[in-house]
């Protein structure tokens, strides 16, 4: 199959374009690689790919160029995984987020439609729960409020996507993705912030008591999930949750990483962060049914690997500025 892949040049994105790629498939990619961090990590996340793939570099904010990339009859499917992400830049900058992740997604959606794309699967987040009094999650919960514009962008999208599966026949699958974390993880996450402080011997910021808890998702674990949409074939329109299905709390985390490297954390508290939730906790029943989805890597191996990787790593990310470190998904 063809298949074009938007912020394929991320963490997740090129993850997945290495398994399309392994699959037989044919990969275009489209990323703006914009400076949220830094592009060169962007890049060299392709770079053993680079030759096999079409590059689309484009801002899915710019519908005429995100028409071109999509062509008519090209591809046979779009993973739309490019988004402004982060909980607290949205809260910054909220038109951006706007702009970037529901008219990004209409001008990808109206690209696939005028395209004869047939399939569209959606890169969503677990933030989309919100203040869910109840967990775990689960895909048929009646909507509870968002507490953040990133969230609100993600709930939005999906919309759009059942929109125009009902107006258009476009077949369209939102995967809610639980903090996957692993190899290439980008350089803002708690993980990656952790592991790189405490190695150092530099003070770590926890904000909150350290309580909150999140389900970590090794990245093959998402990535088999995220594959297994290729072949979906339930209702034209569908909702699956991507987790482990086990929760950690900030606390566990830093004990994880601490044992990884063999090093004691030393940790300032600060107050809690507007936009934060409290816990997130994917109920994977459905995902399990609809797609096969088995998660293998439970997070007391997955840190190890992640801080192995993180160790071997010449990658630029080491002193990239940052824009923040949280957990959200």
């Amino acid at each position: 199959m063809e298949i074009l892949v938007t912020g394929g040049a991320g963490f997740i994105g090129s993850h997945l374009v290495e398994a399309l790629l392994s699959a037989g498939h044919r990969v275009g990619v489209l990323d703006d690689f914009n400076d949220y961090y830094d592009p060169q990590i962007k890049h060299a996340n392709l770079a053993a790919v680079r030759d096999r793939i079409d590059l689309h570099t484009a801002d899915v904010r710019d519908a005429q160029a995100v028409s071109r990339a999509v062509g008519r009859g090209r591809y046979d499917a779009i993973f739309h995984l490019a988004a402004r992400a982060g909980v607290g830049p949205s809260i910054k900058e909220p038109r951006l987020y706007v702009d970037t992740n529901i008219t990004g997604t209409l001008n990808l959606l109206e690209a696939t439609r005028e395209g004869g794309v047939g399939r569209f699967v959606f890169a969503s987040s677990s933030s989309v729960y919100g203040l869910a009094p109840t967990v775990p999650f689960r895909e048929d919960m009646p909507p509870a409020p968002t507490v953040s514009p990133y969230a609100a962008t993600k709930l939005a999208a999906e919309q759009l996507c059942s929109n125009y599966a009902h107006l258009h026949g476009l077949r369209a699958v939102c995967l809610r993705f639980f903090n996957a974390y692993g190899p290439r993880l980008r350089p803002d996450l708690a993980i990656h912030q952790f592991t790189k402080r405490i190695h150092r011997g530099q003070e770590i910021e926890v904000y909150g008591d350290g309580s909150v808890q999140r389900d970590f998702t090794y990245i093959d674990d998402t990535i088999q999930g995220v594959m297994a949409a290729l072949d979906y074939e339930g209702p034209i329109f569908d909702v699956f949750n991507l987790g482990e299905y086990a929760t950690t709390s900030v606390t566990e985390l830093i004990a994880l990483i601490e044992g990884a490297l063999g090093k004691k954390a030393s940790v300032r508290y600060r107050p809690g962060r507007p936009g934060d939730v409290p816990r997130t906790f994917a109920d994977i029943t459905k995902a399990r049914r609809g797609l096969g989805y088995a998660p293998s890597t439970p997070i007391a191996e997955g840190i190890p690997r992640f801080v192995e990787w993180d160790l071997s790593s010449q990658s630029p990310r080491r002193d990239t500025t940052l824009h923040e470190a949280h957990t959200a998904g």
